[in-house]
C-alpha cells in the first residue's frame, strides 16, 4: 500500500467487466468492501490524475466489481485499468490512541531496546496479517546493525514499547540476535 503524507492507495482498478463500463477492483482495505467508504478516489492513469466516484458496486466471486459514475462504455472504462485508487488521508476515520494504519508504520525506523541497549534493526518494509497478530517485516537499512530481514510480532505492550509517527521511529523490546 503506497502512501505519502497526504494520501493513501486503497486499491487498484484491474480490468473491465462487461460492456457497460463496469470494472474489477482489487481492494487493499480490510474488509475489502471498505474501499467504497472512501470516495471520491483519485485514479492515477497514464493520462494523469482523475477524480472518480463509484455509483454501484457488488461482490463478484472473491473480488469486487464497480461502476464508475458517468462511465457507461467498455472502451472508456479500459482507460482506468491498472490504475491505483488513491484517497486523501483526511478521508480516513480517526483512530483511537495507540492504533495505527499500516501505511503509517511502513518506513519507520525500528530501534530495539533489548537489555537496555538501543540498536537500530532497520525499517518497516511491510506488515503481514496472521491469525494471531500482525507481523512487521523489518529489513536492515543504512546505520542498522546488519542487513537481515526480521519478522517481529506487532504486539503492543509485549514487544512494541512506543510508536512515534512524527519522529519516524518505533521502539521495541526484541532480541537483535533473533
Amino acid at each position: 500500500m503506497e502512501n505519502n503524507a497526504k494520501s493513501l492507495t486503497v486499491g487498484k482498478i484491474t480490468s473491465v467487466f462487461g460492456v457497460k463500463g463496469w470494472v474489477k477492483i482489487y481492494s487493499y482495505t480490510s474488509p475489502i468492501e471498505n474501499i467504497f467508504d472512501y470516495q471520491p478516489w483519485t485514479v492515477k492513469t497514464p493520462q494523469g490524475d482523475k477524480a472518480v466516484e463509484v455509483d454501484q458496486w457488488q461482490r463478484h466471486g472473491k473480488g469486487l466489481i464497480a461502476h464508475l459514475k458517468g462511465v457507461d462504455d467498455r472502451d472508456i472504462a479500459q482507460t482506468y485499468c491498472q490504475s491505483d485508487c488513491v484517497v486523501a488521508n483526511s478521508q480516513l476515520p480517526p483512530l483511537d490512541e495507540g492504533e495505527y494504519y499500516w501505511s503509517q508504520l511502513i518506513g519507520l525506523h525500528v530501534v530495539s531496546e533489548y537489555s537496555g541497549e538501543r540498536q537500530l534493526l532497520g525499517k518497516v518494509q511491510r506488515l503481514v496479517e496472521t491469525g494471531a497478530n500482525d507481523v512487521l517485516v523489518v529489513r536492515g537499512c543504512k546505520g542498522s546493525i546488519d542487513e537481515r530481514e526480521r519478522l517481529i510480532p506487532f504486539v503492543p505492550e509485549q514487544y512494541i514499547l512506543n510508536v512515534d509517527i512524527a519522529v519516524g521511529e518505533m521502539l521495541i523490546d526484541w532480541d537483535p540476535e533473533f
